[in-house]
């Protein structure tokens, strides 16, 4: 896994057989998430674009029929499939996510935004919570809020990045309410209209740190340090929008390595 992703001092913490498995789990998730994204033809191996739908979800199929896995993705995440008992249904969920930025780039209102972020970011949580050794339904309801709250996060971070691409996650009945328009993004101008929205999604990926907090079962804390420290990591980016007045615009939102650090050690020491 490479340094510069968020999740990299979460898993330092793991034992390294965990370590290994989350690695493949998130290396897996990541190359279906990049084929998609991709252009047709412009990864030299795989399929990309639409096409690489039906190819991800075949090399899943291997991976859980003991098949012959015919990427290295897919070689990687085999062997942890029974070892941990990881749920084949919650990888079709992040494929299914991912496969809707095929189609959809807009989301009219906050209970279709749910379904993405669900399958492309709670699914994954529900996933690395077997790795962890959870079981229990309030472990799952943690991860599910978890990975709401830090998709929302990582859709306010890059909403410029995603205008450029020609898509928009924030509901549109969000922007209306607050009396905002597309266009108003696009400009990346910071009106009191911009600001309100923005300070209203800011508050709602809050409300579902809180209750992935609030769903944290005291047996399983421990095991579920790196989520923690996940967690802790999204939240002070979330913090940081906040303070900069809720500008994603000037420049992309970061929490900068040693910081990153430092939260990692104050998780893993008082979790």
């Amino acid at each position: 896994m490479a340094r510069k992703t968020s999740f990299y001092y979460s898993f330092l913490v793991l034992p390294a057989e965990q370590r290994r498995a989350i690695t493949a789990v998130w290396d897996f998730c990541r190359a279906v998430d990049d084929a998609v994204d991709e252009e047709p033809g412009t990864l030299d191996q795989t399929p990309t674009g639409r096409d690489a739908v039906p190819f991800w979800r075949a090399e899943l199929e291997r991976c859980y029929n003991g098949g012959a896995p015919s990427t290295v993705q897919g070689r990687a995440l085999q062997p942890f499939v029974r070892e941990f008992d990881l749920p084949r249904g919650a990888f079709d969920d992040v494929i299914d996510g991912v496969a809707m930025d095929l189609d959809i780039a807009r989301y009219e209102t906050f209970d279709d935004l749910y379904q993405y972020c669900r399958r492309v970011a709670s699914a994954v949580g529900l996933v690395c919570i077997r790795v962890f050794g959870c079981r229990s339904p309030q472990s799952c309801e943690y991860a599910l809020n978890l990975g709401i709250a830090l998709q929302l996060t990582n859709i306010l971070r890059d909403v410029r990045g995603d205008l450029a691409r020609g898509r928009l996650y924030l509901p549109l009945a969000d922007l209306s309410g607050h009396g905002c328009t597309v266009e108003d993004l696009q400009r990346g101008m910071m009106t009191p209209a911009v600001r309100a929205l923005m300070a209203f999604e800011c508050g709602r990926a809050r409300a579902f740190y809180d209750r992935a907090r609030a769903a944290l079962p005291e047996e399983d804390r421990r095991r579920l340090v790196a989520a923690e420290i996940m967690r802790a990591v999204y939240f002070a980016t979330l913090r940081r929008i906040e303070r900069q007045g809720y500008d994603v615009f000037s420049a992309r939102v970061r929490v900068a390595r040693p910081r990153q650090a430092l939260i990692a050690i104050r998780q893993w020491l008082f979790p």
